[in-house]
């Protein structure tokens, strides 16, 4: 230990500069590897692209919901301007005679679902294809309350998968593509978009 009173011998000094300047020259390194949020989303976007070249995608979104096409070969419909979700679907869930689900989820209605989700920037980059989710879990589904979001019941799950409550209705099952933008509060900040397969259920009181 150097005494506090003697100033440190020249070799002592030396060593300590050293790994200084290898500490400073490892944090430097580090910085240099932190992407800008811009690159982020450069980076998400991307894969996306590549995702979406696999699959058929439809720009426009058919007048009434008896109009889509199903089932895993349907294409990915672009549900808004700036292409942040779409949409394919596997099941419509109840309809009425008018092609309209039969059963309107209104503002404020809670929804119950269950996903399975595949993270498409990890498939993009060939390192990672597995799923996360509660599709298979026996316990209580999760939920979020149509167009409110101002609790955390809501916010959690973001607004993408909200959005095929517009056409359907309980019962219906569907396979989303979502940027982070709109995705789950947890993946916004790295920009992680995601392939969601989402069943959604009529609340059980």
């Amino acid at each position: 230990m150097i005494s506090p009173n003697l100033p440190a011998r020249p070799g002592i000094l030396k060593k300590m500069l050293f790994a200084l300047i290898a500490l400073t020259g490892l944090i430097s390194v580090s910085c240099s590897k932190t992407q800008s949020y811009s690159e982020l989303l450069r980076d998400e976007e991307k894969a996306v692209n590549w995702f979406l070249a696999q699959n058929r995608v439809a720009i426009d979104i058919p007048a009434d919901s008896i109009s889509f096409e199903t089932g895993g070969d349907a294409p990915f419909y672009k549900l808004d301007e700036d292409g942040t979700v779409y949409m394919q679907v596997i099941n419509k869930g109840q309809l009425g005679a008018d092609g309209k689900p039969a059963e309107k989820i209104e503002a404020g209605d809670q929804v119950y679902f269950r996903y399975l989700r595949k993270n498409i920037k990890a498939m993009y980059e060939g390192y990672g294809d597995m799923e996360s989710g509660n599709s298979d879990n026996l316990a209580k589904p999760s939920y979020f309350f149509y167009k409110n979001t101002t609790i955390p019941a809501s916010t959690a799950w973001g607004t993408g998968i909200q959005i095929p409550m517009r056409f359907f209705s309980y019962d219906c099952e569907v396979n989303l593509v979502v940027k982070s933008r709109n995705g789950f509060m947890s993946d916004q900040l790295n920009c992680y978009p995601y392939y969601i397969n989402v069943r959604y259920f009529k609340p059980e009181y």
